[in-house]
């Protein structure tokens, strides 16, 4: 794969991210939550940008996540271009790279901007550039709305640890991004043997 559709791939996949994310912090409150299907519904939530809503300790604990998140993009960005300039890398790492690239870099427009862009979502509708935005830059938080509610009851009393208690199956809510970097890696595992071998040149 060239770089230039490996660019279009990562253009693509943060253009639907973004879209995606300023609809719904547009026209949901926090909290909101609409049901498409039973087991599928558009619920808007806001993170600090770590995984299942972890949040790093101390005043400046989002900043250096920030920070880490942005070297670590200039890694991944690297790695990609030094894969397809070596020409031998196999187009399934490739694709996987530039998918936890996009969706990497999705989040972090967040964790970057939304903070002086938007103003807060907790009681009213979200405002683009607003004038009173909630944050500052490097302060943002991410948004998430993809919910899976696929089981929801009560866990039989027998199992060890869990029983009787309350349990929903699948409970994590996220985004495009979230979706593309879980992509770029489920390929690096399935495919491992076709991602890492290099093509005969």
């Amino acid at each position: 794969m060239s770089l230039r559709k490996a660019y279009l791939l990562i253009f693509v996949v943060l253009l639907v991210d973004q879209i995606s994310k300023i609809y719904v912090k547009t026209n949901f409150i926090l909290g909101e939550e609409v049901e498409v299907f039973n087991w599928f519904k558009i619920h808007f939530i806001e993170n600090e940008g770590m995984a299942w809503g972890t949040e790093i300790p101390g005043a400046y604990g989002k900043l250096f996540l920030t920070l880490f998140r942005l070297v670590a993009v200039g890694g991944i960005g690297y790695w990609l271009w030094d894969s397809i300039e070596r020409k031998h890398s196999s187009n399934y790492l490739v694709v996987a790279i530039a998918l936890i690239l996009a969706g990497a870099f999705g989040n972090i427009i967040d964790s970057v901007f939304y903070g002086v862009i938007f103003d807060d979502s907790s009681s009213q509708l979200a405002a683009l550039f607003s004038n009173q935005p909630y944050g500052q830059y490097f302060h943002g938080k991410v948004v998430d709305m993809f919910y899976f509610p696929f089981w929801h009851g009560s866990l039989p009393e027998w199992l060890p640890l869990w029983g009787g208690r309350d349990f929903t199956f699948f409970n994590a809510i996220f985004n495009v991004a979230d979706m593309a970097i879980s992509t770029g890696v489920g390929i690096l595992i399935v495919f491992n043997k076709k991602a890492f071998h290099h093509k005969e040149a």
